[in-house]
């Protein structure tokens, strides 16, 4: 009976693995195929080899001869890198705040940050882009940056806080105790140990900011500021679409995401399951 249960076990893993892996085998297909029609084939693997896709979307070049991809490549980057530095930075120090302190407002201060996710992201377009406009910010990366980092601080302000609310505070008192100050126990204490929470912080800083389409779209008007999704969605044309160079774009967007989460993939299991919300 158990080596039956354990068949069947085994049986459902393999067949949840594959019903997750089929679609990016699907891309990977479309991505090597030479052509750019659309596949309805239910065989996933490529009949023919190709990597022209990927040649084609890596050195595309604009009408000055700039190579796009890189420039777009490097936009994101400085973007998702500049969002993940400010929103980890003023998360923590928020979050040990509310976390730590009895002050007139906190609760308020809780419920506007819980009231700030409620709305959907394209909600603020059009508020966001007066503010951009009357800072001049419009067609700048500096824009994107303080729109990101608007939206991603909230959440991680929440994860943070549920995290630091389950540190012992005795840690932080022997440190007091010691001579030292709140700013040493929150540096050489607290923060260490939440690493992991941290990293998962940080984590959903780059995503957010690495995957957003709708403002970089909406502000940035100009393919030498465009970040990659923008650029992915430039493949998709009203009558026709270049599946291939989608595809290849798509993968080659994946990867550094890829290789951050196996960076950090040691650090987000425990920071994802003690960074609950805590009262």
């Amino acid at each position: 009976m158990r080596t039956l249960r354990t068949a069947l076990v085994h049986v459902l893993l393999i067949l949840i693995t594959a019903a997750t892996l089929y679609p990016v085998l699907w891309v990977l297909k479309m991505a090597l195929s030479p052509t750019q029609s659309f596949s309805l084939t239910v065989n996933p693997w490529p009949t023919q080899v190709s990597l022209a896709n990927f040649a084609d979307v890596l050195f595309r070049q604009d009408g000055d001869g700039r190579y796009l991809f890189f420039r777009q490549l490097m936009n994101s980057l400085l973007v998702s890198a500049a969002v993940t530095v400010v929103g980890v930075t003023l998360s923590c120090s928020a979050a040990y705040a509310l976390s730590r302190f009895r002050f007139p407002g906190r609760d308020g201060s809780l419920r506007l940050f819980l009231f700030a996710q409620m709305f959907p992201g394209v909600v603020t377009t059009i508020p966001l882009y007066v503010v951009l406009e009357k800072l001049h910010l419009l067609n700048h990366l500096g824009g994107l940056v303080l729109c990101y980092a608007t939206t991603a601080i909230p959440f991680c302000v929440f994860m943070l806080k549920g995290y630091f609310d389950g540190l012992p505070q005795e840690l932080e008192e022997a440190v007091l105790l010691d001579g030292g100050s709140r700013f040493d126990a929150f540096y050489r204490v607290v923060l260490p140990l939440a690493r992991p929470a941290i990293s998962v912080t940080a984590l959903f800083c780059f995503l957010t900011a690495w995957n957003e389409f709708i403002l970089a779209a909406t502000f940035m008007s100009r393919p030498q500021n465009y970040t990659l999704p923008v650029m992915l969605n430039h493949y998709v044309g009203d009558y026709a679409t270049e599946w291939g160079h989608f595809a290849a774009g798509a993968v080659l967007v994946s990867m550094p995401v890829m290789a951050l989460f196996f960076a950090l993939q040691k650090h987000l299991i425990g920071g994802l399951t003690q960074g609950g919300v805590k009262g």
